[in-house]
């Protein structure tokens, strides 16, 4: 077993915190390992460390502190992970109050309350594997996500496989992304042709993003609409970047989140609705978490010949962070996984609970296979 599982086997064992993260289209594994079970909350995202933060803005954000930050080499079988069958069972009495509550999300789009309102729902399975044991399988099954494991003795255990990044920082240089629209992958390389409702919803994720940051940026960028993909899934994807004031990156993050992807447009309206008809507290669900203000070192001169100059090294500030999609709290002998879906004017409420069953999937295939 690789020395950083062991660390994190061991912080279990005496219920200290850490995280392990495998970012996107990498073969590196990052320990963060935290020596106390203090609760340590952001104050103005000055901070550095590994932040873990809810979907309700006003509620604080947790920091875990790198006391000990550790990276390894990640071995990836070769193995197929598209064809993986399991049972996946579906409580009626659940499927009906999401559909009624799509209805009255489209009833509220229509009288003009908001624009669009992304409504999730949580569906619970019980488990036999530990909570590392499934991230090792997400890690194998998602290589184009960030996927990870974070404990806090005080708080829970948390995992994920997101592809969406909120926000990327190195130095005054950002990156961020509108993520919408949702199908499911109909053989490898066949790219889907999207509708109007995907586009619709995908358009008012990106104005948003460009209205937010516009007085935020010194210059921004839009990049081309594309479409991606993320495990056994299809999405739209504009990415935007641009650069910002040095030491502002709390004013990004506070712009940015929670994005239209995750809340809705008008977000103030949006929000209400979620708190007022979902029928669970989300917590860390559609939150972010990530890297927070690490610092990277690296030589100014790329010439080897050249020693003396080798000497003279650059400390740039670099963050990234990640919307929290495509997760589970791991609860006693139950794994409880988050879904859910942007609801627009020409939402059908059976096709949006479909797209949760399919997006469920995501974390079933790591806990049921």
């Amino acid at each position: 077993m690789p020395t950083i599982f062991k660390q994190a086997e061991r912080h279990l064992r005496e219920q200290l915190p850490f995280v392990l993260y495998r970012k996107p289209k990498t073969a590196v594994l990052n320990g963060l390992f935290q020596n106390d079970d203090k609760i340590h909350t952001i104050k103005d995202f000055k901070e550095s460390g590994f932040v873990f933060a809810p979907f309700d803005d006003k509620a604080p954000s947790i920091l875990l502190y790198p006391d000990n930050y550790v990276t390894e080499p990640l071995a990836l079988k070769e193995t197929s992970k598209d064809h993986v069958s399991f049972s996946n069972p579906i409580d009626g009495i659940e499927k009906s109050e999401y559909k009624n509550m799509v209805k009255r999300a489209v009833a509220g789009i229509e009288s003009g309350e908001y624009r669009k309102v992304v409504l999730s729902r949580k569906k619970e399975v019980s488990i036999i594997k530990s909570a590392i044991a499934i991230f090792k399988e997400l890690v194998q099954l998602y290589e184009n996500a960030l996927c990870y494991v974070w404990y806090h003795p005080r708080i829970g255990t948390w995992l994920g496989a997101t592809p969406e990044i909120l926000l990327k920082t190195r130095g005054t240089a950002f990156t961020t992304m509108s993520l919408a629209g949702t199908k499911l992958i109909n053989g490898i390389d066949n790219k889907p042709i999207w509708e109007e409702k995907e586009l619709h919803e995908q358009r008012l994720v990106t104005e948003f993003i460009e209205s937010v940051l516009k007085e935020k940026s010194l210059k921004m960028e839009v990049g081309e609409l594309e479409t991606v993909r993320a495990g056994h899934l299809w999405h739209l994807r504009t990415k935007i970047s641009g650069e910002y004031e040095r030491n502002k990156i709390g004013e990004l993050i506070t712009a940015l989140h929670p994005t239209p992807a995750v809340c809705g447009f008008p977000k103030a309206e949006a929000k209400e609705f979620i708190l007022q008809n979902e029928s669970y507290t989300r917590s860390y669900y559609t939150g972010f978490l990530g890297e927070l203000n690490f610092k990277n070192e690296r030589s100014r001169n790329t010439n080897n010949r050249n020693k003396e100059n080798s000497a003279y090294r650059s400390i740039t500030t670099c963050s990234e962070l990640y919307v929290n999609l495509r997760c589970m709290q791991i609860v006693d002998n139950k794994a409880i996984v988050y879904v859910g879906g942007g609801i627009t004017f020409d939402s059908d409420a059976e096709n949006e609970w479909e797209e949760t069953e399919n997006k469920s999937l995501t974390m079933l295939k790591a806990v049921m296979t």
